[in-house]
């Protein structure tokens, strides 16, 4: 056992050894941390904004134009009139060659200001017809800008059920009603 007793100690001197110098420091208590001179101060690095990711193509929309009062446009015989489905704002095919020779009306008429008004029937609230004449007069201004007229040149305007051509309460009648029609001004 005598001879077993160093050999303990010293196995225990070297752990405890070994745990003191493996030690975590100290904590700094109240006041005893000194205070951090301007060196010492660093700010954080502006964050780093991500590109946007790329999206696809949307709709596209015309830089805002401050357009003449609707008052100051007038309908002429070659721009015709195109018509929707019920609570729809999509182009029919039939209304994309209208709107085909609109548009190369309005390139031959480069002084020409456009003013594309959406109407709707008198089904629905007011508010949500202003908002489907308003989808109805993007639309076609959309289709234009697609044809290669000027966005600078265009401005829309939704009357929704305010002026309806025909105030009958059937379908033929509300389908008349259902239209975006174009103005001009000259410049």
């Amino acid at each position: 056992m005598n001879r077993l007793l160093p050999v303990v100690l010293t196995s225990l001197l070297a752990v405890s050894m070994l745990v003191a110098a493996c030690a975590k420091r100290p904590a700094l208590i109240g006041s005893t941390a000194p205070a951090p001179t301007a060196a010492a101060v660093t700010t954080p690095p502006a964050p780093v904004e991500a590109a946007p990711a790329a999206s696809p193509p949307a709709e596209v929309t015309p830089a805002p134009v401050t357009p003449p009062p609707p008052k100051e446009f007038e309908a002429r015989a070659e721009l015709r009139a195109i018509h929707f489905d019920f609570d729809k704002y999509a182009i029919r095919p039939g209304d994309a060659k209208i709107l085909d020779a609109n548009a190369e009306w309005l390139k031959s008429n480069p002084d020409s200001l456009v003013l594309i008004e959406g109407h709707c029937d008198e089904r629905g609230t007011n508010e949500y017809n202003m908002a489907l004449g308003d989808r109805r007069a993007k639309a076609t201004l959309n289709y234009l800008l697609s044809r290669g007229v000027q966005s600078t040149r265009m401005s829309t305007i939704s009357y929704g059920e305010e002026r309806p051509l025909c105030t009958q309460h059937n379908e033929a009648c509300w389908s008349q009603n259902r239209r975006a029609e174009l103005k001009v001004k000259p410049r």
